[in-house]
């Protein structure tokens, strides 16, 4: 029993736990186009897609080159290349001084 609850706060306490990742991001091309949790993509907006978050799950995505941070929404899926872990929005990835991909820190806010 105690190992179960031991595991279960360890459990708990990592979810708010910064993760260093790979990130790129999605632009024009894709503008109005409905994302997966069905609203317009707009680029300039401070969005993202994640494969695993709940849509409208915010983040704060910090460039670990030049500590610039970025609180995004989730509000799509992706991304869909190996090895990368959140796909921003170009506005977000402009904020951040982000070119093609980066090395990120991703922290779930709320």
């Amino acid at each position: 029993m105690r190992i179960a609850v031991l595991t279960l706060f360890a459990l708990i306490c990592l979810d708010n736990v910064a993760h260093a990742e790979i990130a790129s991001y999605y632009g024009q091309e894709l503008a109005g186009r409905r994302t997966a949790s069905g609203e317009r993509f707009n680029p300039s907006g401070m969005t993202a897609a994640h494969r695993t978050l709940r849509f409208g799950t915010r983040v704060r995505v910090t460039n670990t080159r030049n500590g610039r941070s970025v609180v995004v929404r989730i509000n799509d899926r992706g991304p869909f290349v190996k090895g990368r872990s959140i796909d921003l929005s170009s506005g977000a990835a402009r904020a951040i001084g982000m070119g093609g991909s980066a090395h990120v820190q991703i922290k779930v806010i709320r």
